[in-house]
């Protein structure tokens, strides 16, 4: 492995640590001693601890000082998100490491555990320390791989000089940050509360006010049921004529009308709104996606991703080839205006719904996805809206089914019977264009704050790399000169050597 390019001299870590310790292996079948709070992985975060929820194990009295913890002492992950580090400032008495984490600990007089734990950061960020790392889905930094990482060696003011302007300047970083997230937040607040208001009807209020409804939505409703058995009907003397039989005496009555919803616990809705069920508004049934394995050879049927959903991005980046057969999924092919709603993932996330608005024919969707495609009679934007409102959020959260530790589903019989509130077809259309009016500027926010968290990000690795290029503060000619520094350590590192070797030979004469 090649060295970094540096304007001072290099150490691996190995030599310019003075210690350098894996954390103590977990083994209630075999660990003896008291019990004491210990360091977990999802402790350590980068550049702080969460010491909120720290688990004990058993230590015996002599493996205090191989597994403790000393103000300064650099803590690294050595799985997770390897590299990940934070120095350790005494945040909790008697606190030890467990086998996931490295200890790390520097002479005071030779280096900065904090200028460490940046250079860290950085070769992390930049994944420059990636051919350190073992293993291919779970990554892990051993302490052999560890101890090989060459690490700057600047005089040591310069050291301390480099930490507090990294530090200054990613403090007004942070707050910069924080205020954009806050934003985001409030982004996020002010577009429920949107949806929340069209759904309700309260958003177009004043309008309904000087546009008195030509058709009500009860009347729309009755127009749409009426089509609907038109439609069954044309179904059913179809199959008797391709069967050569007329249609026996009374069988229209077998038509079974569709039932209405339960609104003894549904709010009170605006004059010329009526309930109903999402499944009398569909022109066709709901059909579930295909389920293909990944192409392996870059050809197959493109697919979207649960991700194009979640996030409401339907462009190539969230689709993928499968090995779909062409000829089993000729009904999958979106078209624009088809509603798509997540049958199964996490808690927060099952029933999130999006209306592709990409071209016709692009993709077919995947097993783990359910497509509405509604009447004509009905905006389709309108129930897309309605879809993700706090109101259908909820319904899907609350009815959601599935096993311990399995991902939460739901099924097509409960997507039919989601009540959904019907406004005239104008006020649709209305209220349509003024929630489109209002969300399009908190897209240009919510992009923008986008742009400018990137940007932020860009910015911290400007910052380290023009710190570990010797650049990011001025040099003291009355520093020690790096030189000096580094045939110290070294020097150290052979007096402890030495040392250490004199022990071992002592115990054995002793024995």
């Amino acid at each position: 492995m090649s060295n970094p390019v540096q304007p001072w001299p290099v150490l691996p870590l190995g030599t310019l640590a003075s210690e350098l310790c894996l954390g103590k292996m977990l083994d209630k079948q075999k660990n003896r001693g008291t019990l004491q709070p210990y360091l977990r992985n999802v402790n350590v975060r980068w550049f702080s601890f969460d010491s909120n929820d720290l688990k004990e194990m058993r230590f015996e009295e002599g493996e205090a000082t191989r597994y403790g913890l000393q103000p300064g002492d650099l803590v690294i992950c050595e799985g997770g998100e390897p590299g990940r580090a934070a120095v350790w400032k005494g945040q909790s008495e008697h606190a030890k490491i467990q086998e996931a984490l490295h200890r790390v600990r520097f002479r005071s007089d030779e280096y900065d555990p904090s200028f460490a734990m940046y250079y860290l950061y950085f070769g992390t960020i930049t994944h420059r320390f990636a051919p350190y790392y073992t293993g291919t889905t779970i990554k892990h930094l051993t302490g052999a791989a560890l101890s090989q990482i060459f690490f700057p060696i600047p005089p040591l003011n310069e050291q301390r000089r480099i930490v507090q302007k990294i530090e200054e300047l990613f403090s007004k970083l942070d707050a910069g940050v924080a205020a954009l997230e806050r934003v985001k937040a409030g982004l996020k607040r002010y577009r429920a509360a949107v949806l929340k208001a069209a759904v309700e009807g309260k958003l177009t209020a004043e309008w309904r006010a000087h546009h008195p409804a030509k058709e009500t939505g009860a009347q729309l409703l009755g127009r749409i049921l009426d089509e609907r058995r038109r439609k069954w009907e044309q179904e059913q003397r179809a199959k008797y004529a391709k069967a050569g039989k007329q249609p026996p005496k009374g069988w229209q009555a077998k038509y079974k009308e569709p039932t209405g919803p339960d609104t003894s616990y549904l709010p009170a809705l605006p004059e010329g709104w009526c309930w109903a069920t999402l499944d009398v508004l569909l022109r066709e049934p709901l059909r579930n996606g295909h389920s293909a394995r990944a192409s392996k050879d870059g050809r197959g049927v493109r697919t979207l991703t649960l991700t194009a959903v979640t996030v409401g991005d339907f462009s190539e980046k969230n689709t993928k080839l499968t090995t779909a057969q062409p000829d089993k999924v000729q009904d999958l092919w979106l078209q624009g205006g088809d509603i798509l709603i997540e049958r199964s993932n996490t808690p927060e996330l099952v029933g999130t719904a999006r209306m592709y608005k990409g071209p016709t024919n692009f993709a077919i969707f995947p097993d783990l996805l359910i497509r509405v495609r509604v009447s004509l009679a009905v905006v389709d934007r309108y129930v897309d809206v309605f879809l993700q409102s706090h109101f259908a959020r909820a319904y899907f959260r609350q009815r959601a089914k599935g096993l311990a530790g399995s991902m939460p589903k739901i099924d097509q019989g409960t997507i039919l019977q989601l009540p959904i509130p019907l406004p005239p077809s104008d006020e649709q259309r209305e209220l349509v264009d003024e929630v489109d009016r209002r969300l399009s500027v908190v897209d240009e926010i919510e992009a923008q704050i986008e742009t400018d968290l990137k940007r932020a990000s860009r910015l911290r690795q400007s910052i380290l790399k023009r710190a570990f290029e010797g650049r990011l503060v001025p040099q003291d000619p009355d520093d020690e000169p790096a030189e000096h520094l580094l045939q110290k350590i070294r020097q150290g590192r052979e007096g402890e050597s030495g040392h250490a070797a004199r022990r071992r030979k002592q115990k054995a004469s002793a024995l």
